[in-house]
């Protein structure tokens, strides 16, 4: 059947105009591997080839994921794609939950799925699910089989998997025995299927497609299984599995995706089903369905999907990686869940910038975590402003300097000026970092050591380092004695070859800010732990969180607070007024620690303790 010209739903509510259809012949302009133009992948490609309607005719999209879990970098892609297009071409898209496995479902994973798609900043038109459709799906079945297009079955698992031919087309294909019973047998038989007459396996309600096509998607496929188990059974650990979270137990029976999918892409006026190609030999069976029940056939189509090399998405390696101590839970910041980034504190612009560079084809892209993250670096290059945190401090006493000194320096945001300024004390002890600091000076070394001077970022002028003491039980350095070089009148400033940075000890301006700095690294040894011969878990890196519990911030951090996000507040965070006096979530509170790497706060700070994550490093470690 055609499609409507208007095939948005009643109550749909969407833009009253049709954006003007953008001139997609423009190749996008890439600046550092990340493209100019943030709408470049519907401009060329797949998905400017795949539009395909009038320009009356209005884009009706939706993203359909299974509440069986959490949402990981890989389904960025397909969110940006569904709704994306949709937003481009002025049209709508729906958030669809596919709610027909009620045994796997849980209300923690539509939240969490309503709340990502609104993290990375779309809004669905409106929230359907499945089970909205389950009487008029269970209908439309009844007709199916007053068409001659399907029939109950009682076969098992493995007949059913011996007349597909052997699973692999080992052997010929064969009808099931029940194929040819007569319309009205089968009617009774679906009707007791409904009517729990039939336990799991005894029965499925299965499509009369091609037996003779090569494509296995049209191999008399399930429509409906039993999932309650029979009235009267008790003792059953399956005796709850088919308790639906929203219809309760008055369902034994459920839709498989192979017969809901397309039925209620087609209910909703779907204009483009976008989906990945693992679906693309199911285009024929989804076309065949809505022509066999002669509905309105949205147009299938299928990109590549997203696949992320050097860690793990599959939720039940993930569970294994929670439940054996690797991680602390789901939205553990090691992990590529989208809840972890987001704790982690990459942007949902980043995420959309990395996505919108990788483009849209029908090949499956295969991305190393570094190259994710070399995009997120780059991103937060140029939108986050920088402090300076140091993680392992020791302190330095400027011995020259009277104790009571105290001078403000002028400290940029950034390189932009746009970003403005702050002003941070300057006094006689100071706090540099560890790996700052060299017991014994060498040619190669251009920090600080016995004898060597090295300038503080924005100090007007270098400190050399005099002596230093250490700690007879542990061996490190406890604390430095420095001399400030500043030259006298009329002498000449001698330019020190390396900057350090630093964060002062004045307590009448609350400096430094105490914090607890976590370092990640990778989570595991190797490139692909999917497919190492001993197992994922025997390659998990023993040493992917570093805690830095005495780390020590400059009191710029409170103003990056109070203006958090960067750069723009509202961009990021849906507020309820006018306001923008509302507090920033904590992972937007974004910044560069100079020289160090990219941080955000983490959920676990309060009012006495900052915790910062860091979300990437300065550049990409070659160690990695």
């Amino acid at each position: 059947m055609e499609p409507p010209k208007d095939n948005k739903p009643a109550d749909a509510a969407g833009p009253k105009n049709q954006k003007p259809r953008p001139d997609k012949t423009k190749a996008p302009s890439p600046k550092n591997n990340v493209p100019d133009d943030p709408e470049a992948m519907f401009k060329v490609g797949f998905l400017a080839d795949v539009y395909g309607l009038n320009a009356t005719d209005k884009v009706v999209t939706r993203f359909p994921p299974e509440p069986n879990g959490f949402l990981h970098l890989g389904h960025s892609k397909a969110i940006a794609i569904n709704f994306g297009f949709a937003q481009y071409h002025g049209g709508v898209c729906y958030l669809r939950y596919d709610d027909t496995s009620p045994a796997k479902e849980e209300e923690k994973y539509f939240t969490a799925i309503a709340d990502m798609i609104q993290w990375l900043g779309f809004e669905p038109v409106k929230v359907t699910y499945s089970s909205d459709y389950f009487d008029r799906l269970y209908n439309l079945a009844e007709d199916l089989i007053k068409k001659d297009g399907a029939y109950v079955c009682h076969c098992s698992k493995s007949e059913v998997s011996l007349q597909r031919g052997g699973g692999k087309g080992t052997t010929a294909r064969y009808a099931c025995p029940h194929r040819d019973r007569p319309t009205e047998e089968s009617l009774v038989e679906f009707r007791a299927m409904r009517d729990g007459k039939y336990a799991p396996k005894e029965a499925t309600f299965r499509m009369k497609q091609d037996l003779e096509s090569g494509n296995p998607q049209m191999w008399d496929l399930a429509a409906y299984r039993v999932i309650q188990p029979r009235k009267g059974d008790d003792g059953d650990d399956e005796q709850n599995l088919g308790i639906h979270h929203r219809t309760g137990d008055r369902w034994r029976i459920y839709p498989t995706y192979d017969f809901t999918h397309c039925l209620v892409d087609s209910f909703e006026g779907i204009t483009h089903s976008l989906c990945t190609t693992e679906f693309e030999l199911s285009r024929v069976s989804y076309n065949w369905l809505c022509d066999k029940l002669e509905v309105y056939r949205p147009m299938q189509r299928e990109y590549g999907r997203l696949n992320l090399a050097g860690t793990v998405l599959s939720k039940r390696k993930i569970m294994d990686l929670i439940s054996n101590g690797h991680v602390h839970d789901w939205d553990d910041p090691r992990l590529y869940t989208l809840i972890a980034l987001k704790r982690r504190g990459i942007p949902p612009g980043a995420i959309l910038s990395f996505v919108n560079g990788l483009g849209v084809s029908k090949a499956t892209t295969t991305i190393d975590t570094k190259r994710f993250e070399q995009s997120v670096r780059q991103y937060l290059e140029r939108t986050v402003p920088r402090l300076m945190v140091v993680p392992d401090p020791i302190p330095v006493v400027i011995e020259n300097l009277p104790e009571d000194h105290l001078e403000m320096v002028e400290v940029p945001f950034s390189k932009d000026p746009e970003f403005g300024v702050h002003t941070v004390p300057f006094t006689a002890t100071v706090y540099i970092d560890r790996s700052d600091f060299q017991e014994t000076a060498s040619k190669d070394f251009f920090r600080l050591a016995p004898g060597k001077s090295v300038g503080l970022l924005k100090v007007p002028y270098p400190i050399t380092a005099t002596s230093f003491e250490k700690d007879p039980t542990t061996g490190l350095v406890t604390s430095i004695r420095a001399h400030y070089d500043k030259p006298e009148e009329g002498a000449t400033f001698k330019k020190p070859k390396a900057y350090i940075h630093w964060v002062a000890d004045c307590p009448s301006l609350n400096s430094p800010i105490k914090a607890s700095v976590r370092i990640y690294d990778p989570l595991f040894t190797v490139s692909n732990p999917d497919s190492h011969p001993d197992g994922f878990l025997s390659v998990v890196n023993p040493n992917s969180e570093h805690v830095f519990f005495h780390a020590m911030v400059e009191v710029g951090l409170q103003e990056i607070i109070r203006r958090a996000p960067w750069p723009n507040f509202k961009a990021e965070q849906k507020q309820t007024s006018d306001s923008d006096s509302a507090a920033a979530p904590p992972e937007s509170v974004r910044f560069q620690g100079m020289r160090v790497g990219y941080f955000c706060l983490d959920r676990d700070s309060s009012d006495d303790r900052v915790v910062l994550n860091r979300i990437v490093t300065l550049k990409e470690d070659p160690k990695k």
